[in-house]
């Protein structure tokens, strides 16, 4: 009972803090629309790349465009929903270099969702919107034979794939506690994930292979689900249930996460620990 007060306490002070970003945000709506643009064609831009690589070959690593759009889509998205939501976890190394982390200690509200609500950004839209479009546009191109697995297995991957990433956030800042300067170290996970994934596993070394999807199990955001989706052979040969693993992979990547970020916060000695 004690854990699920908890957890209702902090959803409660994250939509709070959320809904005041918001309000602020939408005060000067024009500014908003900008930079929701922004981030649109900033992320639009790396599909652009992509498109450009096509218009010199015909399949990359055995995958033809749209199936690699499909990757793209199912990556964007679910790395587009966790930084709109807890993508603010990145700046936990500024506050404990200042010292502003202090002040979140004393509210009555869970650290976690004070950090993870903190200058919400709804502009990050952009990079759902553009995610979802070319997973549409993906969707339109594929010759898929869909059956009720391939139906359900859509929103549950990209809902897993957003916990992945989500728990990927919390894991990167808790390891601020101990580096008190590794944004970029955090961002080589978070940013540089989601870029890995937007290209099929067949152009990666299987040692790479095998890091992201026994180690940080990043392949289960879209390799494996997309697989299972098209109907192609599994990263690794793996066995054809492991796809619908991924709900269980989210949910124990989240768990570790939470005991990460609990040891972190333990750690902490305020401004020069």
């Amino acid at each position: 009972m004690a854990e699920r007060g908890r957890l209702v306490a902090g959803a409660r002070a994250y939509g709070l803090i959320a809904g005041m970003w918001i309000r602020s945000t939408m005060a000067y709506r024009a500014s908003f629309v900008m930079t929701t643009f922004g981030s649109f064609a900033a992320t639009f831009f790396d599909f652009v790349a992509i498109m450009l690589m096509f218009s010199r070959v015909r399949a990359l690593g055995g995958w033809t465009l749209p199936e690699v759009a499909f990757l793209y889509g199912l990556s964007a998205v679910s790395f587009g929903l966790a930084d709109l939501v807890i993508g603010s976890m990145d700046r936990l190394g500024k506050r404990l270099r200042d010292g502003t982390l202090d002040a979140l200690l004393v509210r009555p509200a869970p650290i976690l969702a004070q950090v993870a609500a903190d200058r919400f950004a709804l502009r990050r839209l952009g990079r759902v919107t553009q995610g979802s479009l070319v997973l549409g546009w993906a969707l339109t191109r594929l010759d898929v034979d869909w059956s009720v697995g391939r139906l359900l297995l859509m929103p549950v991957a990209l809902l897993a794939g957003c916990g992945i990433f989500c728990a990927v956030f919390v894991a990167g800042a808790a390891f601020q506690f101990v580096a008190q300067d590794a944004a970029e170290v955090q961002n080589a996970f978070t940013y540089g994930g989601t870029t890995l994934l937007q290209y099929p596993p067949t152009v990666f070394g299987r040692e790479l292979v095998r890091g992201v999807t026994f180690v940080l199990p990043l392949a289960f955001v879209n390799w494996l689900p997309a697989s299972y989706i098209l109907g192609r052979p599994y990263p690794l040969d793996l066995p054809g249930w492991v796809a619908w693993t991924t709900p269980l992979v989210a949910v124990g990547c989240c768990a570790l996460a939470g005991l990460a970020w609990r040891a972190g916060l333990r750690s902490y000695r305020s401004t020069g620990s």
